[in-house]
């Protein structure tokens, strides 16, 4: 039998206010420079306001290519189009998973010009071989989330990979990726504590969006407070308890791709020498073609 090993908290991050597309206010919780301690995810931005004016502007139509991006939308309705004459709506509790690959060009903007929205984008990066695959993306509701009670009484959304529970295995839609992504939304009521079970393999880290948790290392245990990310070392099971309020936490995990990550803006990929290629085909018109 394999001895459970917690994961320690090595790194504290907090979210940084940040402007993006046309003027939308946002949280950047992680991304640029020092994105290989986090592979294989590039990025995470955490959206959310009641006020119209600091999401109203939305993403207009801009380019990428040699990721994937997922957002998931907590309150609120975004509009998703894109070059191939796709358009998604995306509502409360669903998500969109999009491949750019080689390259897509599409735009999101809110449907709504009041009210509160609110959600994250996470970007996850595309092994060498995988980026000039053809662009696609899957548009799940909220029913299409996998969703389960946990021992304590809380509830978990599966939205990709599979975690051992208590009352059985969950797979959430999103399945088969090389990076083996594994996204969780973790709802914890007071006091109440999670074990999970993780795979050595796998970069894993929190961000906790609502209340406080302790999180329960192998050397220590440490707080980590709302709109904080952990970046967790290694080990094969995560440990967490609310606080007195209960808190919501987002568990993300993947494999490394061990590559290198050369970034411009919307681009990202392995070489500069493949970023200028990008450059030039959007610019002469066949990023997308």
């Amino acid at each position: 039998m394999s001895t459970s090993i917690n994961r320690d908290l090595v790194e504290v991050l907090l979210g940084q206010a940040a402007s993006d597309g046309d003027g939308v206010k946002l949280k950047r919780v992680f991304g640029g420079s020092g994105a290989e301690r986090f592979d294989p995810f590039l990025m995470l931005d955490e959206f959310g306001s009641d006020e119209a004016a600091d999401y109203v502007g939305g993403f207009p139509s801009h380019p990428h290519r040699g990721f994937e991006t997922v957002t998931y939308m907590l309150e609120g309705r975004m509009l998703h189009e894109d070059h191939l004459g796709n358009r998604g709506l995306l509502e409360p509790g669903g998500v969109q998973w999009m491949t750019a690959g080689k390259g897509i060009i599409h735009s999101e903007m809110p449907q709504q010009a009041s009210g509160r929205m609110r959600g994250f984008q996470l970007w996850v990066n595309l092994p060498g071989a995988e980026k000039m695959q053809p662009a696609s993306y899957t548009d799940l509701p909220s029913s299409a989330i996998a969703e389960q009670r946990l021992s304590g009484g809380g509830l978990v959304r599966v939205i990709a990979g599979e975690i051992d529970l208590s009352k059985g295995s969950v797979s959430g839609p999103v399945t088969g990726k090389s990076t083996e992504p594994l996204y969780l939304d973790l709802h914890l009521l007071p006091g109440e504590r999670v074990e999970l079970p993780l795979s050595m393999h796998l970069n894993a880290m929190l961000y906790v969006y609502e209340g406080q948790v302790t999180h329960h290392g192998r050397e220590q245990d440490q707080p980590l407070d709302k709109s904080r990310l952990g970046r967790l070392g290694p080990g094969n099971r995560i440990a967490l308890s609310a606080e007195n309020e209960g808190a919501k936490v987002l568990v993300i995990a993947g494999k490394p791709l061990g590559e290198p990550i050369v970034q411009y803006g919307p681009f990202v990929m392995n070489s500069r020498d493949e970023i200028e290629q990008a450059l030039r085909d959007y610019r002469d018109g066949r990023l997308a073609s």
